[in-house]
């Protein structure tokens, strides 16, 4: 029996499936902090250290809740997962998708691709619907503590998971793997069968990586948003993305309407390869 082309759903996760950053939904008020304040201060550990902001804001999360006498355990962050407000239609979009998926004889597959932390997702309403979670860590000590940063994505670093997924890797710390030469044809998933979601410009180096490589990057704005949607548009003049839609998420939404013509593309060229195949045997 031959086997079913699978499509990748890549996300972005701030902005992207949610309308705030994640530590903005019980962390922060948790610190006593309004999310203004976190974030000015985050920024100002950036700039004035020359630092990754990424590794900034996982600082200040540690040192904030020390000083709240806060224990960062997992759990305690999946409980701050648990708050996360999502846009309209998320919750059921995935299994909309995977229906849709097999009704036209092609496997869906979701993937988290963030900057944000693995702990809080893997707490929130749709961390089961992941086949993996990419996004920054905590080591933590014997006593299960946070103690130190384990893995820092910034918006170049999210672009390694790219090729993770395309050869079915999900070891976040892996390096050899990889880079380790493999046949297009030996790869699990091909570029071309990537729809990656993202909303700003920390997504641009993964949307140039899917479009260059033959998948379809979309930018998805906040529907309330001007601000959000002219940096949408500003993404695909720019020829960073092939498509823009409000980050509504409903059966009727252009998104779905979109993702489904991917989906149907996608097993059309499945098919055609299939046939040229059979033509060389």
């Amino acid at each position: 029996m031959a086997k079913k082309p699978i499509a990748a759903l890549i996300y972005d996760f701030d902005g992207t499936l949610s309308p705030g950053n994640m530590q903005e939904f019980g962390f922060i008020q948790a610190v006593g902090k309004t999310k203004e304040e976190f974030w000015k201060m985050s920024d100002g550990i950036a700039i004035g250290q020359d630092a990754s902001n990424v590794l900034a804001y996982m600082k200040l999360m540690f040192d904030e809740a020390r000083k709240a006498g806060i224990p960062l355990r997992r759990s305690k962050f999946k409980e701050f997962g648990q708050h996360i407000e999502l846009f309209e239609g998320v919750k059921e979009w995935f299994s909309l998708v995977n229906e849709y998926g097999r009704h036209k004889g092609v496997k869906v597959e979701h993937y988290i691709n963030s900057s944000g932390l693995k702990e809080i997702i893997e707490g929130s309403p749709i961390a089961k619907e992941f086949k993996h979670i990419y996004a920054g860590t905590f080591i933590y000590n014997s006593d299960g503590v946070a103690e130190w940063p384990g893995i820092a994505v910034d918006h170049t670093a999210k672009t390694q998971f790219l090729f993770k997924i395309s050869k079915g890797i999900t070891s976040q710390h892996d390096s050899k793997m990889v880079n380790s030469s493999m046949a297009d044809d030996k790869k699990r998933i091909p570029f071309s069968h990537m729809i990656y979601f993202g909303d700003g410009e920390t997504d641009i180096p993964c949307m140039k990586i899917v479009g260059m490589f033959g998948g379809n990057p979309i930018a998805v704005y906040a529907p309330d948003s001007a601000k959000k949607k002219a940096t949408a548009q500003k993404l695909q003049r720019q020829g960073r993305v092939k498509f823009i839609t409000p980050a509504t998420y409903t059966q009727d939404s252009r998104t779905f309407k979109i993702v489904a013509a991917i989906i149907d593309k996608i097993k059309a060229e499945d098919d055609l390869a299939k046939l040229a195949s059979k033509n060389i045997r």
